[in-house]
């Protein structure tokens, strides 16, 4: 089969099963959660409104399209991406905190600690981090072996932690004010965004036996590229969208004076970096059939998109 052309953009066809991804994570997500009712705390319905609050599932999406090119059944994927987007939501609920970037606004809503109270914004991530761990070792999938399980929570626990996430958000924390270079913005990036990126590729990539090295190795750098190319596009929408589309607080970097894209590029050399990235994935991934095209398609959505 021939590879779909480096111009080739999202179709109709395309929004429609970018919804169906995002309708299918949610539902997911749904079973996994602990119930609310019959709980004698708010831990729960915290838990679920920073999961449940809006976004785009791009994690969960990566995972998704990634099966797909692998020849994964969807229904494999679930927990991967339902452990990715729970990851995800913790950070989120962890960043708007007061001691971090002090958000009052994620998604169009209040943020976790403003829709409850900080104690319990900080105690919904701690849990959410850890119900990610848990879905993925507990995982009913009679084909995932235990020694693969075991990977799956490594390879999540890494690009989460001190050597990926995490380390990424301390790094921006102590960037504040300062003038970094390209490579060190894109290292603070690589470790912030692009670490869970990789991850969502790789997680579902290991439900296969047969994913060889070469084929993991296209697809980290695949992952890779549309990571920048993700935080490249959030940079700018930071300066050139508002609020009410951003769905958080436009011009919040910035208002700390965080490092960006914009102000160490300029708003044109930000949207030329962010198209070269989206370029460095499509190369990733040239050559390959056409069941890769969903995540061609996506890098095209992830560097096309206005909020």
């Amino acid at each position: 089969m021939s590879s779909v052309p480096l111009t080739t953009s999202p179709s109709e066809n395309f929004v429609e099963i970018l919804k169906s991804y995002q309708q299918r994570v949610d539902g997911a997500l749904l079973s996994l959660l602990p119930a609310e009712e019959g709980s004698n705390n708010s831990l729960p319905a915290a838990m679920k409104y920073a999961v449940t609050n809006g976004g785009k599932r791009v994690r969960p999406v990566l995972a998704y399209a990634t099966g797909k090119a692998l020849g994964i059944p969807l229904t494999r994927v679930d927990v991967a991406a339902a452990a990715l987007e729970m990851m995800h939501a913790y950070s989120l609920v962890h960043d708007d905190l007061p001691a971090m970037d002090d958000d009052d606004l994620r998604r169009g809503k209040p943020t976790c600690h403003k829709a409850f109270d900080e104690a319990t914004a900080i105690l919904a991530g701690d849990a959410l981090q850890a119900l990610a761990f848990t879905v993925l070792a507990l995982n009913p999938d009679t084909e995932v072996s235990d020694s693969a399980k075991l990977q799956m929570v490594k390879v999540l626990g890494e690009a989460s932690g001190a050597n990926g996430m995490a380390a990424g958000q301390a790094i921006d924390l102590e960037s504040v004010g300062r003038q970094l270079t390209l490579k060190e913005l894109e290292n603070m990036h690589n470790h912030k965004t692009g670490a869970l990126i990789k991850a969502s590729v790789s997680l579902p990539a290991m439900l296969s036996v047969d994913t060889d090295a070469a084929m993991l190795d296209r697809l980290d750098k695949y992952a890779g590229a549309v990571g920048l190319c993700f935080q490249i596009v959030d940079d700018i929408l930071d300066v050139v969208s508002d609020t009410e589309t951003l769905g958080k607080t436009q011009g919040a970097d910035i208002a700390l004076n965080k490092p960006t894209y914009p102000a160490l590029l300029g708003l044109d050399g930000a949207r030329a970096h962010a198209q070269n990235m989206h370029q460095t994935a499509l190369c990733a991934i040239d050559g390959l059939g056409d069941d890769f095209d969903q995540l061609r398609m996506l890098s095209h959505y992830i560097v096309d998109r206005t909020y």
